[in-house]
């Protein structure tokens, strides 16, 4: 997920599974009491929203026009029976990431991201193909990590309940719960079923890890990122600086496993690498084309390595694709996940909130990574067992040279460096 200051999510199709307060969304009370009067007003509400801002004109052939006539035909005695339409009405849509949010389900949406967690630490969306509920990527040292759930599970039942048809809030609501607590989560994986019985737990994240490494290349700089909180620029940028005073050669940038955070972190981090060029471009269904650029002020231009797999996703993938667009970083591993629709994130009267696709997000080469992902430049692939094996099992080995990936990346980034006379654009 990816959130800017003002509400926009790119890639919003990943949920935290989490309880985090909502600071900053200007939920009105008074809202509340105008609710109480008149649900059909927030039927309505959510329509005009759908109708002034979706991504497709043709609101994916959809009559919309007639499905404001139906629902607002109904008359409602209770807030139910309004969400229950509300829903109904969105499914016609058939985008999984356009979705409506109860009052609960909406705070517990991290729309903050402040760091601070209570969950299993999953993020999940709703595969636009198969329509199966997916992790989109455990957050590292969390119960879901621990336990031994990988990006892609398709979780096929949550405490024995079948997951056919259910959306994400509907899963959010059955996984979150009282840290201490357990959830059963019913993972399909390469076509094998398995149990996990995960204990739910209150999740302090800290995104930034740095330290030097001594390989055959010299001494490298490794920053591992886990995710885009707020304060994830703040760590990066005190990361750099600190590495920059060691003298490393070149930097190693870990996004593996990465599953996104806040769009105006990404954009922050990448113009700490990135002196000049576009990041991140968004263009919406009147093909309006909003841009963030590089401001000059990068705290480095010695060469760069970037680790992505199929965990990397969303936020991730616009630093990736921002850095190997602009010949700034090469990317090493394996193909991203392939999250590039943007949302906005709007709460309505009654405190419940509406989550709406508004556009797509393009990388500076005018890519678009949704579903297709960002293919690396030096593919690496782990298969499932390697994969658990390191970042379960053997954990101490992740960022070493018998990581294979990490060991790849070390190679590369030598010949970056032997080939520093010839700087790469955009540095």
């Amino acid at each position: 997920m990816v959130i800017t200051r003002s509400g926009l999510v790119l890639g919003a199709t990943a949920v935290t599974l989490a309880t985090i307060a909502v600071t900053s969304l200007g939920i009105h009370s008074q809202g509340q009491a105008l609710f109480k009067e008149s649900p059909k007003e927030l039927v309505d509400e959510v329509w005009q929203i759908i109708q002034r801002q979706y991504v497709d004109g043709t609101f994916n052939q959809v009559d919309w026009q007639a499905v404001r006539k139906e629902y607002l035909n109904k008359s409602y005695t209770n807030k139910q029976e309004a969400y229950k339409s509300i829903r109904e009405m969105l499914k016609k849509l058939d985008d999984p990431y356009t979705r409506f949010m109860d009052p609960e389900e909406f705070k517990n949406m991290q729309v903050d991201t402040s760091g601070e967690l209570t969950g299993i630490g999953i993020q999940i969306g709703m595969d636009e193909k198969t329509k199966k509920l997916t992790v989109i990527a455990p957050i590292e040292d969390t119960p879901a990590a621990k336990a031994g759930i990988l990006a892609k599970d398709i979780i096929t039942k949550i405490n024995g309940k079948s997951t056919e048809g259910m959306d994400t809030n509907e899963a959010v609501s059955l996984i979150r719960g009282e840290p201490g607590t357990f959830v059963s989560l019913t993972i399909l994986r390469n076509n094998q079923s398995k149990e996990f019985k995960i204990t739910r737990a209150k999740i302090e994240i800290h995104p930034v890890e740095a330290s030097t490494k001594q390989t055959p290349v010299g001494n490298v700089g490794y920053i591992r990122l886990k995710q885009f909180s707020a304060n994830a620029s703040k760590e990066m940028q005190q990361a750099i600086r600190t590495l920059e005073n060691k003298q490393v050669a070149g930097y190693i940038l870990d996004l593996r496993n990465n599953p996104g955070g806040l769009l105006f972190s990404s954009v922050e981090i990448a113009r700490m690498w990135l002196n000049n060029g576009t990041i991140v471009s968004t263009k919406d269904r009147y093909a309006e084309v909003e841009r963030e650029t590089a401001n000059g002020r990068a705290l480095t231009n010695k060469p760069m390595v970037i680790l992505v797999d199929k965990g990397s996703a969303s936020a991730s993938e616009i630093l990736s694709g921002a850095l190997q667009d602009n010949k700034r970083a090469v990317l090493v591993g394996s193909q991203t996940f392939g999250k590039g629709l943007v949302q906005s994130v709007r709460p309505l009267d009654d405190g419940s909130g509406i989550a709406v696709t508004i556009a797509k997000y393009f990388t500076p080469s005018g890519k678009d990574i949704n579903k297709a992902g960002i293919h690396p430049d030096v593919v690496i692939d782990l298969n499932d067992k390697q994969r658990q094996d390191l970042w379960l099992g053997e954990r101490e080995k992740v960022g070493t040279l018998q990581d294979p990936q990490f060991a790849k990346a070390v190679e590369v980034l030598g010949k970056e460096i032997a080939q520093k006379g010839n700087p790469r654009a955009g540095t």
